[in-house]
């Protein structure tokens, strides 16, 4: 049986466990994110795996800090560019109807110089780096006491 769910999306509890789950995306609110100028829509999450897929909207100029991909995560553009600001590929930009996927282990920070919308699809929550040496989720919540075991 699935663990995983479409936050906010009430009438998929009552779903049998192998039914399908529509959802509407338009439908779906807009959530904002700690970051500023990003917000996400979750289609998909599953708490025990850390599988998610999501919509992104990055307002332009708005930045993803440094993270790493603890497996491999997949962007789909839909609309505008996302941009490398830092890491090993600094500088690769991926334009609308462009793919891009990144293996585990790499790290980088990532910006919309004119903003975006794109399709994220992670095995598990990124590690986020803070100045004060923090490892957090994109929620902000220590990364290892929340996914620690779902990694090993």
């Amino acid at each position: 049986m699935t663990t995983a769910l479409t936050p906010h999306v009430q009438n998929h509890l009552a779903l049998g466990p192998l039914a399908s789950r529509l959802v509407d995306v338009d439908a779906l609110p807009w959530r904002d994110t700690r970051f500023e100028g990003i917000v996400v829509k979750p289609l998909l999450f599953d708490g025990a795996s850390g599988l998610a897929t999501s919509l992104m909207r990055m307002a332009p100029g708005s930045v993803l800090p440094e993270h790493e991909h603890v497996l491999i995560e997949q962007t789909w553009v839909i609309d505008g560019h996302l941009v490398d600001k830092s890491g090993p590929d600094e500088g690769i930009e991926c334009k609308a109807g462009q793919f891009i996927w990144r293996p585990a282990g790499s790290r980088h920070s990532a910006w919309s110089p004119n903003g975006g919308l794109f399709l994220a699809i992670f095995q598990i929550s990124n590690k986020f780096f803070a100045a004060d040496g923090q490892v957090t989720d994109m929620a902000g919540v220590d990364w290892d006491s929340l996914w620690g075991n779902s990694a090993r």
